[in-house]
């Protein structure tokens, strides 16, 4: 298509994919609003490393913008490909921002946690948004122009990105996104977005919040019993929320989410699954030895996506009539933690009693 794109929050998602993207000769522009990141980027480039099996490399000579110079692009060609990668808070100024800057058959591809599709709609209108999901990529801006990936590529093994149009229909736009996202790691298209981005959010209700609110990282609430279990229990309450809403779920954590949903309301041979099944990615080298994006977040003093995860199960859980205790708990213990009400610790948890 040689289309003009645009990564609006170049964190480590957007900026992992979009440096990928500009290193294979794609016109890239990279917005963010950390200005240390921008001049970082503007100076040295966009350093992408990997954990193991993939060389280091730097994306030189990017175009980097403060989100205060955006407005130099209307002297510009308007960009084709909008990504939003901002966290979900910001979504609706960030898609109002970059709507003036779009082409007339341009879109926005929403490549983040949560489920923002709706929000971005409201601002371009349905026909101009497309969803991205980017399943366990464990990256993480380590420091202004360096994103760094607690792993190697998915490849074969695992699936990273999965592209869908909101109507469900595969378009050539949606394959183009594919191709361009396939130049970082894997990616398919898929005619099922909410079943997909709702597994997405199941995955990081389960785990998110808890090492946010802990202070640990995965691997340690996967080896301890209570909270294991309690994550589990999450991921149930998510799931039967989903499937009243009519979502076609998809695998979570690599399981049957009948078997996650099985262990949370504690079904002995679900809890047995589910357990030797977890305990085993956590067994694995690097394993589970990543602090996701919400424990980052909070270690990094930066606002929690709770809300809109763990809090946006309760409240669409509201909706159809299914009670939500722990997420609404966790919700809860999250935003005492981020306002330093409480410190970090694993007791907040597991004085609960709720598993």
């Amino acid at each position: 298509m040689g289309a003009r794109i645009a990564i609006m929050g170049t964190g480590a998602v957007g900026g992992y994919a979009g440096a990928h993207m500009a290193q294979a000769g794609e016109d890239v522009t990279f917005i963010d609003m950390w200005p240390e990141n921008v001049q970082a980027m503007r100076e040295g480039g966009l350093r992408i490393t990997h954990l193991r099996d993939v060389p280091e490399f730097v994306v030189s000579d990017i175009k980097a913008l403060h989100l205060t110079e955006v407005q130099k692009v209307s002297h510009q060609k308007p960009f084709d490909i909008v990504f939003i990668c901002t966290k979900s808070y910001d979504t609706a100024w960030a898609a109002m921002m970059m709507r003036q800057y779009l082409s007339p058959g341009g879109f926005m591809v929403s490549l983040q946690n949560c489920m923002n599709e709706a929000t971005i709609a409201e601002v371009v209108g349905w026909g101009r948004v497309l969803g991205s999901i980017a399943s366990s990529i464990t990256v993480d801006l380590a420091a202004p122009g360096h994103v760094k990936r607690a792993s190697g590529k998915g490849g074969a093994a695992h699936t990273v990105y999965r592209v869908g149009e909101t109507h469900g229909r595969i378009t050539d736009r949606l394959k183009e996104v594919a191709r361009l996202l396939a130049l970082s790691d894997s990616a398919l298209v898929t005619s099922n977005l909410w079943g997909e981005r709702w597994s997405k959010l199941v995955t990081n209700a389960m785990g998110n919040g808890l090492c946010a609110c802990t202070g640990l990282i995965t691997r340690d609430t996967l080896l301890d019993d209570q909270l294991r279990r309690f994550g589990a229990r999450l991921g149930a309450e998510a799931i039967r929320v989903g499937e009243a809403l009519g979502y076609v779920l998809e695998e979570i954590h690599h399981l049957d989410p009948a078997i996650i949903a099985g262990a949370g309301e504690g079904d002995p041979e679900a809890v047995a699954v589910y357990d030797k099944h977890r305990l085993a990615e956590a067994a694995k080298p690097g394993g589970g030895a990543h602090r996701p994006s919400m424990g980052q977040d909070m270690v990094k003093g930066r606002r929690t996506e709770i809300e809109f995860l763990n809090g946006f199960v309760v409240d669409r859980g509201k909706e159809v009539g299914i009670a939500t205790p722990a997420n609404a708990a966790l919700t809860r213990i999250v935003q005492q933690v981020e306002r330093g009400e409480l410190q970090a610790d694993p007791k907040h948890i597991k004085d609960l009693r709720l598993n």
